[in-house]
């Protein structure tokens, strides 16, 4: 384990009936407020009205930007940031799932930045300074409600990139599992398969002496795949539901991963997929994420083995190590499949013919990823072992 110090700002606001704490939390800040959010199904499930209810009360002078993207697009964080500027916004509020959150941080940091936001993104510019804002979320998946950690798509370059600041944290973050009832039981789907791939990573590193991070990945593993069934059988279960609400922010809001740093290829190689194909990003993590494990497994097969036993309760009687990892990836692979998460990159009709393509997309910065660096040839064969 290395030497770290922890820090994380955010206050969480979980549970029933917390969208009232709007009026505690905004006026702290002032009273220009940007109100973020995607394509419209916060009006038709009520949350709108409420939001804006919430503003009503404290007399926020309010703002809109709507239509922000599953992969949102950097010309909608220009679009927010050219906002913030002409009308000297106070404070940003995201309503909506990790896309809306993610636009939202990269708007908060825009909006302090006299160029391009493309180039903040790029890392071309460092960020120490951002509109300050916080999240009503709507949608169990990144985690991005309670970490400063940001994806932006550019669609006119076909590039996918992570970003982030310990500037854009958000202010506070509002958790309320009723909130999430609506969401259609496929982003409920990828939701789930996002936030156990962000455990994944986590779980996938080289550091010795790290045997309570271990079991809290483990933990939270075994917890999301014992309520994932009940809950796409019962979509509006408030118990289901806000297990899940909290497992999704527990997976990436740095608590797992004191002490090293994980891996987070998987991601990289998925974001080049998405950047061209544009398809939704837990689909992708459940389609490439077993393949990884597969191309990866002889780099630390002991490390594989250990969460083939303790997750997936493989019988390591009389195997080797390498028998009961690939047993354990199985039992992955065979669990997302029982909950209907996509298995092949042929479930959206992507083919061979872009491979070269996103694999210089994942590759563009060079060789990539911590507990198995990846080269473009690796890339390519998690791609073909993916069709």
């Amino acid at each position: 384990m290395n030497n770290f110090t922890f820090w994380n700002p955010t206050k969480l606001i979980f549970g029933k009936e917390q969208l009232e704490k709007l009026k505690s939390e905004i006026p702290q800040y002032g009273s220009k407020v940007l109100v973020v959010y995607g394509g419209g199904s916060i009006k038709k499930n009520g949350l709108y009205g409420k939001v804006m209810n919430e503003l009503k009360e404290i007399d926020a002078t309010v703002f809109e930007l709507s239509g922000v993207e599953p992969n949102p697009r950097v010309s909608s964080v220009r679009k927010g940031a050219e906002i913030c500027k002409s009308e000297g916004i106070d404070f940003i509020l995201a309503v909506g799932g990790g896309s809306v959150i993610d636009c939202t941080k990269a708007i908060a940091g825009a909006a302090k930045y006299d160029g391009d936001a493309w180039d903040m993104v790029k890392n071309k510019v460092r960020v120490t300074e951002a509109i300050p804002f916080g999240t009503v979320l709507t949608l169990a998946a990144t985690g991005s409600e309670m970490n400063s950690g940001a994806v932006i798509t550019n669609w006119e370059t076909h590039e996918k990139l992570s970003w982030g600041s310990p500037a854009v944290f958000p202010k506070f973050s509002i958790l309320d599992p009723e909130n999430t009832y609506s969401v259609p039981r496929d982003q409920t789907i990828y939701g789930i398969v996002d936030m156990m791939s962000h455990v994944f990573e986590h779980y996938f590193h080289l550091e010795e002496n790290t045997l309570f991070q271990d079991r809290m990945c483990e933990s939270l593993l075994i917890t999301i795949m014992e309520t994932a069934p009940k809950l796409l059988d019962d979509l509006e279960s408030y118990e289901h539901r806000a297990t899940i609400l909290y497992s999704g922010t527990m997976a990436l809001n740095g608590m797992l991963n004191m002490g090293y740093n994980g891996d987070w290829a998987t991601h990289n190689v998925e974001h080049a997929v998405s950047a061209v194909y544009d398809i939704p990003h837990g689909g992708g993590l459940a389609i490439l994420f077993p393949n990884w494990m597969k191309h990866a497994l002889h780099v630390k097969p002991e490390r594989f083995k250990q969460l083939a036993v303790r997750v997936f309760n493989v019988n390591p009687q009389g195997k080797s190590d390498e028998e009961v990892a690939l047993e354990g990836i199985e039992h992955l692979r065979s669990f997302w499949n029982s909950i209907d998460a996509p298995s092949t990159l042929a479930d959206y009709n992507i083919d061979d013919s872009k491979l070269e393509e996103m694999a210089d997309k994942a590759t563009y910065n060079g060789p990539f990823g911590r507990f198995m660096m990846l080269e473009k040839e690796d890339v390519l064969s998690i791609y073909r072992a993916s069709l």
